[in-house]
Order: C-alpha cells, then structure tokens, then sequence
C-alpha cells in the first residue's frame, strides 16, 4: 500500500469532528466549565502573561514589532510592549510569539503510548492570545467571557492534537504552530458570537492555513509559528463573519487536516467528544520549570540534584554523559548550542548551565550566557548517547539517566524521575507559577507592575474588561 493509500486508510469514514467541533464552539456556556479547569485555566493564564512580558524583549519580537508599526492599519488591539494600537491580526503574530519565544509555554499531556512525549501542542498561547486581543478589538469583554472564550479555544486545540495520529509530528509538522491555529480559531469564533455555516466555514479557513515545520527549532521562526497560529486563528474568524466560505467539513474526509497533515485519527478517540472531559483537567497540563523543551526537564532536575547532593564544582567534572532514548535524542539535536535559541533543543547546553550556575531560567538562557567561554569549554565535556534499554521501554515517559565522572575518578550517576516536575503528577505549586511568572517579568516590569499585572491573572473572572486590562498589564513598560 502506497503512503497516500495507508494515509486514507487511517482516516475513519464518516467523522462529524468539524460539526461537532462547531457545535461545541456554538453551545458551550460558562456554566458548563469544571471548577477544576477554571483553577488551572487561571494558572495558564498566570503563567501565560508573564511569557509575553519575557518575550517582549527578544530580537524576534523587536523585528515584528518594527513589522506591525510600519504596516499600519485598523487600532483594534495594544502591540506588545508599546504605546500604539494596530490591527487585530497583527497584534496577535506579535503577541503569540512572544509567548512562545522562551519555550517556556505549558505542554498538553497524553496517556496514551502512541504519543511520544513532547509530540502534543503548547495549548494556551494560541487561544489566550486569541482571547486577549479579540476582547480588546470588541470591548468590555467580562473576565468570565474571556475565561470561556480562552477555555474553550484550548478545549478544541488539544482534542484534535489528541486525536490526531502522532504520524503529524513524527514527519515534522510542528502541532503548536498547526493545531494551535484551531485553537486561536474557535476562541476568536467564540467571541464573536459566529454560530453555524460561519463557524464552521472558519474551521476551513484554519485548516488551509494551518502550518509550521519541525526544521525551524532552534530559530526565531519557531516561536512564529505559534505567533501565525494566533494572527491565522483571528483572521480566520474575521473572515468568516464576513461570510468568506470554505469545506464545511474541512476536519474530515480523505483531503481534511486530519488525513492530509496527520495521517488520520484515532476512532475510539474521537468518540470522547468535546467538553465531555476537559483535556485541561484530565490527562491534564504541564506548566514548564525550564525556558526550554520539555523533553530535556526531568534531565536538567536530574542533573541539578546530582551536582546539588555531591556538590560538584565545575572544575570537578571531566565528561557528563546523557543517556536517553530517540524520543529524546532526536528533537533535542543541538550538540553545541551557540546561541540561546538553539539551546532550548540541546541538552549538554542545558546541563551545562546547570554545572555552572545551578539554575536554568531567563539569564542563563541569553546569548551573552550561552556565549561565554565557560559555557562553550563546559558543553564540550557533556556527551548524549542512546540507551538500548531506555529506547526498549517505549516513548511513554521521557526516561533518561545521567553518568558523571570526575577528574579525580569517581562516578555520580542517577536516572531522572518519570513523574517530572511541572506535570500533572508533580505540578508546581501556585506559588512556584507566580514566581516564574515574576522571574519572566524581572528587568522588564516594576515591582508594583509586576502586582497589578499578577493581580488581574489571578481575579480574571472578576474583571469587567479583561482584554483591556490585561494588555495594559503586560505592556507597560518599567
């Protein structure tokens, strides 16, 4: 059989995804959101806004900004960072890449084996950027609105990555940068209010839309493509209340999304529904410790335990040698990492961050550290090799371990802790997600900035227009 032929093949017949996708959009009222997923859709939220204020001082968004301001156009929505309004759209690829720029955004959780670690969606950019500018383009959008628009747009976005078959990453497709388009879709469509054939033409406006591939990691157009998901998601919305048209029932079918970018779906999946269980809620959501990828996260803690409990100095280490599976080894693919970029996809830059400074947040992960001669000398001591053990136990968990040894002959080793901290068995506390967000804030917001902005995340659902505020919010500048 042909790779077109097993493609077809793996797509059930007669799916209703776009439909009832459209009808969860239409129907899904505040009311009908779990108390659980209002708790941790608010720590998404904590979590989101201060990324876009680490964001905001990168070069990529530097360029995009530049972008926008010279583009011009309808004041819908604040740019990030500065004192103008600009389209709807525009507002949002600047927005959503700034979420994105770290790396540093929650990851979806699966249970299911088929779906190697890291291969879902980052789930709340998309449609928080969506839900932050569209709430100030309409105005005085309530925080419980803005709550169910937000929720509902990462509802959607992670069923259909769940469903889809892992074939969709495996062959380089980046699901944060194509899934998440649905996302930002159906939280825009959700605002606006678009019901039936509209809504569910904009489903097909998205879908041709949808993209972003795996080759860009490790460059500025990574995060891009989460920044497209967003500007595509709102544009898709926009022209759909216009009544531009598209296939009604573009998720299904031998030529939708899911057959042509993900080699088909899974039908006991797609029997789950949307809004039946809240993906947010079960299997749940990781809020990333690291401003890397996930995949590399139970290594780096491995790592800082191992030098923490020894207390191992960085002249003490003669070779650190990673093993792993290709679950790992394969998208983290940076040997040496040269810049803070490609470091997010190299463990023995992130190890190695860890060696010299015990920590891996914002400042390591800058140009100026990776750069250094220290951390040059360093990552040429740190070796990856694959474990044909780890690699037999399959990809459900992100397994590695680690073999440090010493200039003076000994040997520290460990293996990493599959119940990872971040994830929905190790969560970080409240507490610990408000001090990342303050961390990504650090050098960019005041104090009192730093406040009123976490204020307004954590009350969400008492403001009176939550897109507004939180724009202020993120873009004042210190």
């Amino acid at each position: 059989m042909s790779a077109v032929q097993n493609a077809f093949a793996e797509m059930p017949q007669d799916t209703n995804i776009t439909a009832e996708a459209a009808e969860f959009v239409e129907t899904v009222r505040f009311e009908d959101i779990p108390e659980e997923a209002l708790r941790i859709g608010t720590r998404c939220l904590v979590d989101g806004v201060g990324l876009y204020v680490a964001g905001s001082e990168e070069h990529t968004i530097d360029i995009l900004v530049d972008e926008a301001l010279d583009y011009g156009g309808r004041e819908d929505a604040l740019l990030l960072g500065r004192n103008a309004k600009v389209p709807a759209p525009m507002a949002a690829r600047v927005l959503g890449t700034a979420g994105h720029a770290h790396d540093w955004d929650d990851s979806q959780v699966s249970v299911d084996p088929a779906h190697i670690y890291g291969l879902l969606t980052h789930p709340t950019i998309p449609p928080l950027t969506a839900a932050i500018v569209m709430s100030q383009k309409l105005g005085n959008v309530s925080g419980k609105d803005f709550m169910l628009a937000f929720l509902t747009g990462f509802e959607v976005e992670c069923k259909i990555s769940e469903w889809m078959l892992p074939q969709h990453y495996m062959q380089g497709m980046h699901s944060s940068g194509t899934v998440g388009h649905f996302g930002a879709y159906a939280t825009a469509a959700k605002l606006l209010g678009l019901e039936g054939d509209a809504l569910r033409h904009g489903f097909g406006i998205a879908a041709s839309f949808a993209a972003g591939i795996r080759c860009n990691f490790g460059t500025m157009t990574k995060p891009l493509h989460v920044g497209r998901a967003a500007e595509n998601g709102i544009t898709a919305a926009l022209l759909a209340a216009r009544g531009y048209t598209a296939d009604p029932q573009a998720l299904d079918g031998p030529w939708g999304f899911m057959a042509v970018q993900g080699g088909g779906a899974s039908p006991e999946k797609i029997s789950q529904g949307f809004g039946r269980t809240w993906t947010i809620v079960e299997p749940g959501v990781s809020i990333k410790p690291y401003p890397c990828g996930v995949l590399t996260h139970p290594t780096i803690d491995l790592m800082l335990r191992l030098v923490t409990d020894a207390d191992i100095k960085p002249e003490d280490i003669e070779t650190v040698t990673v093993y792993a599976g290709t679950n790992i080894l394969k998208p983290i693919r940076y040997p040496i990492a040269s810049n803070h970029l490609q470091a997010k996809f190299s463990l023995p830059a992130a190890l190695s961050m860890i060696a010299l400074a015990r920590k891996a947040g914002k400042v390591e992960f800058s140009d100026a550290f990776v750069g250094s001669d220290p951390m040059r000398e360093m990552q040429r001591r740190v070796r990856t090799e694959l474990d044909p053990e780890i690699e037999a136990q399959g990809f459900d968990k992100m397994r590695s371990r680690i073999t440090i040894r010493l200039k003076d002959g000994r040997e520290i080793a460990g293996w990493a802790d599959e119940r990872y901290r971040g994830g929905p068995e190790n969560p970080l506390s409240d507490a610990e997600v408000e001090a990342k967000a303050r961390s990504c804030c650090d050098g960019v917001l005041t104090d009192a900035e730093q406040d009123s902005l976490l204020q307004a995340a954590w009350n969400v659902l008492n403001l009176e227009d939550a897109g507004e505020t939180l724009a202020a919010a993120i873009t004042s500048e210190g």
